[in-house]
């Protein structure tokens, strides 16, 4: 399979990957062009012990990795991102706080739960993706990303009733 081939197969899964660990398309980008660069580069490496989805995104989660470590990255929000009129000013701020209640809830709960419901929600990627990314079975992906949901949703409810 030639360069071309691989990037074409396989360029959604790494980007969706990513795009869930990132949550910024730039960023996303980068490291997807970065990872099918390395994979090039380690192509003679590659021994078939797992699928090439999945070597391609342990190496793309080490890109991004690697990008954090070198930026030391931190999101700003943009001032496009601001609300427009003053009347969307409430709407607006209950869905980011909500979200942002969530993705603490996200951040303080362990591997696999936050990794497969990254990946699910913000990457968008199906049970058997996810299952292909950890070796696992798609069965074992749904169950994960319940639990994940479950443990994210008592948190919520166990917070809203103090």
């Amino acid at each position: 399979m030639d360069i071309q081939e691989l990037y074409e197969n396989y360029f959604l899964t790494v980007y969706k990957y990513i795009l869930s660990l990132a949550q910024d398309v730039h960023i996303a980008e980068e490291v997807t062009q970065e990872t099918f660069f390395k994979a090039l580069k380690q192509a003679k490496s590659f021994r078939g012990e797992c699928k090439l989805s999945v070597w391609l995104c342990q190496i793309a989660k080490n890109c991004y990795l690697d990008d954090l470590r070198k930026k030391k990255y931190v999101k700003s929000m943009d001032e496009s991102e601001q609300p427009a009129a003053m009347e969307d000013f409430g709407t607006v701020y209950i869905e980011k706080e909500t979200a942002m209640r969530i993705h603490q809830k996200l951040h303080k709960l362990k591997e696999p739960y936050k990794e497969v419901f990254s990946l699910r929600v913000f990457g968008e990627l199906s049970f058997q993706e996810i299952g292909e990314i950890f070796e696992k079975s798609e069965n074992w992906a749904r169950v994960t990303y319940h639990r994940a949901r479950m443990k994210i949703k008592e948190e919520l409810e166990f917070e809203d009733n103090m």
